[in-house]
């Protein structure tokens, strides 16, 4: 929600009226400094407006005891209104908190549902920093979205593997949740949302692979040649449910610099496939170079890769996991009910690469259980695994 500031006015003041953290605010309002300027744009973040038209006996004290609002916070947002002039049939503007999802997380997650999304989190939750971290194959932009401030850093990230798009589902469920928790000042697993936010900043990558996704949900155009030669590589098939690869056949999550070489002797596909072929070489994928070259500069704490399916997940590669993983690893199967293995016989994956780099704890979360790709209707179950341990994650030190 957008207000013009009145000369005088103040975050703090702002803050106060509309019952909203001063720190969000400022988050909000980036280059706002000090005393406000008359009529500058202020971003007040957890609200929308909604019109209302005006009764024989409403007054604006009226509206505020009903709207739950002061009666300062009606005329700072109508203030192209005289209070003289607060009359039946007049429109005015009410300041609504929004205390339910803003994002769509119940059907197919295509990259177009992501790009809606985004517009909705930025108009209601302008401290949310969504940035450009990279482009796919097809030149989509891969979007990083970063929330609070704090000196402990975490990233999540989802669809990695195009046919498991429902785990972009799940983060942006958890998303917005924890948004709606940090504005209407709740908690999250006991703790205090805005506590979180001012520990911990959350770096999200909600869709690695935006065009191995929209291929297997039918969003992608047939006439393109970048289509076409998807069917060639499925075996002249346009039924696209079992692909995992990027766009040109590449598997995401095999290709990256710990023993890459390994597990490209060892893979059956031997040229670009549907899934599991690892690449030519380590890092030759654009979706696969971003994300490295992301956490590479961010230097996170720790890693969640949200994948399907197994309804357990993996913590260690080549013994390279510090101590304070099985600590974190025994947290997640505590809260999720998912089975904890430290070791698989696995290499050149996203989580592999982070642990052998960093020597951070990395994760690979296996939501859901089944085949590839999962019904919607386990997105329920999967939401919350993924919010017991998305939650956990934030909180660990």
């Amino acid at each position: 929600m957008n207000v013009k500031a009145r000369a005088g006015d103040s975050l703090f003041y702002y803050s106060k009226l509309f019952a909203i953290s001063h720190k969000l605010l400022i988050d909000s309002n980036a280059t706002v400094q000090g005393e406000l300027q008359g009529g500058e744009t202020i971003r007040i973040p957890g609200f929308l407006l909604k019109r209302h038209k005006l009764t024989d006996t409403d007054t604006v004290a009226k509206l505020a005891s009903k709207y739950h609002h002061k009666e300062d916070a009606l005329l700072l947002v109508n203030q192209q209104m005289s209070i003289n002039n607060w009359t039946p049939g007049k429109l005015v503007n009410i300041p609504e908190r929004i205390t339910s999802p803003v994002v769509k997380s119940d059907g197919n997650y295509a990259y177009k549902t992501l790009i809606s999304d985004l517009a909705k989190l930025r108009e209601v939750y302008p401290f949310v920093q969504i940035n450009i971290c990279g482009q796919s194959v097809m030149k989509k932009k891969l979007y990083e979205l970063r929330i609070g401030t704090g000196r402990n850093k975490v990233h999540w990230n989802a669809s990695f593997h195009a046919n498991e798009w429902i785990t972009t589902n799940a983060v942006m469920t958890v998303l917005n949740e924890y948004l709606i928790a940090l504005t209407n000042f709740d908690k999250l697993q006991s703790v205090e949302a805005i506590q979180i936010y001012n520990d911990t900043t959350l770096s999200i990558v909600p869709m690695v692979n935006p065009d191995g996704v929209d291929l297997v949900l039918d969003s992608l155009s047939v006439k393109e040649s970048f289509y076409n030669k998807a069917v060639e590589i499925n075996n002249g098939s346009d039924n696209f449910e079992q692909w995992k690869a990027n766009i040109r056949g590449i598997d995401l999550n095999n290709q990256y610099p710990a023993n890459w070489d390994i597990e490209k002797e060892r893979k059956e596909p031997k040229a670009p496939a549907p899934r599991d072929y690892p690449g030519d070489a380590p890092l030759t994928e654009p979706e696969a170079i971003a994300l490295a070259k992301l956490v590479t500069e961010e230097n996170f704490s720790l890693v969640v890769a949200f994948h399907t399916q197994g309804r357990e997940f993996y913590w260690g590669y080549e013994s390279y996991e510090p101590a304070k993983a099985k600590i974190i690893a025994d947290r997640f199967a505590q809260v999720s009910g998912y089975k904890s293995v430290q070791f698989i016989d696995s290499h050149a994956g996203f989580k592999d690469w982070f642990i052998q780099n960093t020597r951070n704890p990395g994760f690979t979360i296996e939501l859901g259980e089944g085949t590839n790709p999962l019904p919607l209707t386990q997105l329920p179950s999967i939401v919350e695994a993924a919010r017991a341990i998305g939650i956990s994650s934030l909180l660990v030190r």
